[in-house]
């Protein structure tokens, strides 16, 4: 058990140095040179499906009637949805070049939905774990809405028109957001014991997201790899997710401070699924973007130790 925990503690950095270093390994071995077109596919195949079970599993655990709707919802959502079309609006105004590729980084960072492990970590710091779960499938939601609407005006496809744009992408996003919502409810409605068994498996979803983040890192470092663009525009670009994440922590815990869940807002907006990110930017947006979400990974995970360190503390303190 002490090897788990030891293996979960420090697990973020396990799968970062596993992607990077994989990735690294694979591309230095002349004989699987005539493998990574078709490795390049597997991946784009498997990351979804990865992502899709991960949801799954999670919002099996979900129980509808504990599902709350609080003020504050509202504000996060038009908080995370009014920056995105703002920068939207920023970004069809630029030509193609480092700042709009950095800008489309800070877009990834403030639409991408709440982590699977909110609701876990909002526990742990004393927050409102449904309150977490209400908003998660809110933004869920919000977010398969708003990126296939926008994103085709980000990025126009010559050979096809905007409607046409927006059809595709709203095929890949709405099965991967809330398909696993709708699958997980069907299930606890028709089978109820299959339902039981797989809340039991909700360990699973962990180990899903280990592997889909050890790729997601190997698909980023190959992007940086292979980028044409200049550092100035890759630093500048873990910059703005640097700042994309105090902000999100910063206006959740001032929003969720006015109506007394200071701990449930600040990891609602703050802490994201980067798995997904990392996706969105290499799937949707320039490649280079998918940056964005492997940084964030990093900077959300050192606000949550760094919470998690102070409430342990004083939790030491008021029962010495």
């Amino acid at each position: 058990m002490k090897l788990l925990k030891f293996i979960k503690d420090w697990i973020l950095i396990f799968a970062i140095l596993g992607g990077v270093g994989g990735y690294f390994l694979y591309a230095s071995i002349p004989w699987l040179d005539s493998t990574h077109e078709i490795a390049t596919e597997v991946v784009g195949f498997v990351q979804p499906l990865l992502i899709f079970a991960m949801l799954f599993l999670t919002f099996c655990r979900v129980n509808p009637r504990k599902l709350r709707l609080c003020k504050w919802h509202w504000w996060l959502l038009a908080f995370q949805s009014g920056v995105f079309l703002a920068l939207a609006i920023v970004v069809m105004m630029l030509l193609q070049n480092g700042l709009r590729i950095v800008l489309e980084g800070a877009m990834i960072c403030f639409i991408c939905p709440v982590a699977t492990a909110g609701a876990v970590i909002t526990k742990k710091l004393g927050g409102n774990a449904s309150h977490i779960t209400t908003y998660t499938i809110l933004i869920n939601i919000v977010a398969a809405i708003i990126i296939p609407a926008v994103i085709p005006f980000v990025h126009p496809q010559p050979e096809m028109s905007v409607w046409n744009a927006s059809i595709l992408i709203l095929g890949k996003v709405f099965p991967l957001l809330l398909l696993p919502l709708f699958l997980a409810f069907l299930v606890r409605w028709l089978s109820p014991r299959l339902h039981f068994i797989l809340t039991h498996y909700h360990e699973l979803a962990f180990y899903l997201w280990v592997v889909a983040l050890v790729l997601a890192t190997a698909v980023t470092t190959r992007f940086i790899v292979h980028s044409q663009v200049s550092l100035s525009v890759e630093l500048w670009l873990v910059a703005v997710t640097f700042i994309s994440c105090i902000v999100q922590f910063g206006v959740g815990w001032k929003i969720g401070r006015i109506y007394g869940d200071k701990v449930t807002a600040g990891q609602s907006l703050g802490q994201k699924n980067t798995v997904l990110a990392i996706w969105l930017g290499y799937t949707f947006f320039t490649p280079i973007t998918s940056v964005a979400g492997g940084f964030y990974s990093i900077f959300h995970n050192i606000i949550n130790s760094y919470q998690l360190y102070e409430h342990n503390k004083k939790k030491g303190l008021k029962n010495g």
